[in-house]
């Protein structure tokens, strides 16, 4: 088993080299508090990475059966991987109850079980274990203390995950996992073998213009949580402003292409992350300021 220092440099060194979305939203986190979200995010990874990327001869669902027992032994005091060392140390400290974790799962192993959504209400479920309960986990990596901040996050990663879906719908059909609601293909006359060739078809740009427009009401319904809140819980979701910012300006961006997502995978470069972080930090210290002064 690992040390605790030596889990916690693991994940650091997962975060830094992931390229993800979520990276620069990090930075601004006290160290303590950063070190916690770079373990959430390499569990994340590593999770994903058990259903879509097995070991060779390995069965995605004994492995996730694995990821079960490895995070109900983080909690009984006995991990074994790195990550699991590292979230040992975070969990107690923060008060993350293992629960979420464990929803989680219940996510992942949805995709092992079902690769068809027929009605929105169906999928919503989905959205919530797999994002949702990472956005209550932020909470409390976050010191976030305002129980409404709950409704922001989960309506945060609904939102995320709508536009994730929206971005990898061709790859998705690629493994014949269609996220997309079947009521709405109906709907819209979008047929499953149009996303399966690519063929972005006046259907299918309709159809993806109300995916868009579902997950942008679920972004507002976030950001009217997030301005009802105390200027110092507001302040604690710093770094899921930053990350609200990235997810919607790759909204769109996917818009912009009037949903050129065959073409390739369409993602918010690194400069503009970083500008995006910086415009989101400057905005809040300007907010701070200001209400001290009032």
């Amino acid at each position: 088993m690992p040390t605790i220092s030596e889990a916690h440099s693991y994940c650091t060194s997962k975060a830094k080299d992931s390229g993800s979305n979520f990276y620069y939203s990090f930075l601004f986190l006290p160290r303590p508090r950063r070190e916690a979200m770079y373990t959430v995010y390499t569990l994340c990874h590593e999770l994903d990475a058990a259903v879509d990327h097995p070991p060779p001869g390995e069965d995605p669902h004994s492995q996730l059966a694995r990821w079960r027992r490895e995070i109900q032994a983080a909690y009984d005091g006995s991990p074994q991987f790195p990550v699991t060392v590292s979230l040992a140390d975070h969990a107690g400290k923060l008060n993350i109850p293992q629960d979420y974790f464990q929803e989680l799962i219940a996510g992942m192993e949805m995709d092992l079980m079902i690769r068809r959504y027929a009605t929105f209400d169906d999928l919503y479920p989905y959205c919530y274990r797999v994002a949702s309960i990472v956005g209550l986990i932020c909470l409390k990596v976050f010191g976030t203390k305002d129980p409404r901040a709950q409704d922001y996050a989960v309506n945060l990663g609904v939102a995320f995950q709508l536009t994730n879906i929206m971005r990898d719908v061709g790859a998705d059909a690629d493994r014949d996992r269609i996220y997309i609601p079947q009521e709405d293909l109906v709907r819209f006359g979008c047929s499953e073998e149009q996303l399966s060739t690519k063929t972005a078809s006046p259907e299918f740009i309709r159809l993806m213009e109300f995916q868009a427009a579902r997950a942008r009401e679920y972004y507002r319904k976030a950001q009217t949580v997030h301005d009802a809140l105390s200027s110092v819980d507001r302040q604690s979701l710093l770094s899921a402003e930053i990350m609200r910012a990235v997810y919607f300006n790759l909204l769109t961006r996917i818009e912009g292409t009037r949903f050129a997502v065959f073409a390739s995978r369409i993602r918010v470069p690194p400069f503009r992350r970083a500008t995006l972080a910086l415009t989101a930090w400057a905005l809040r210290s300007f907010q701070n300021r200001i209400s001290r002064r009032s």
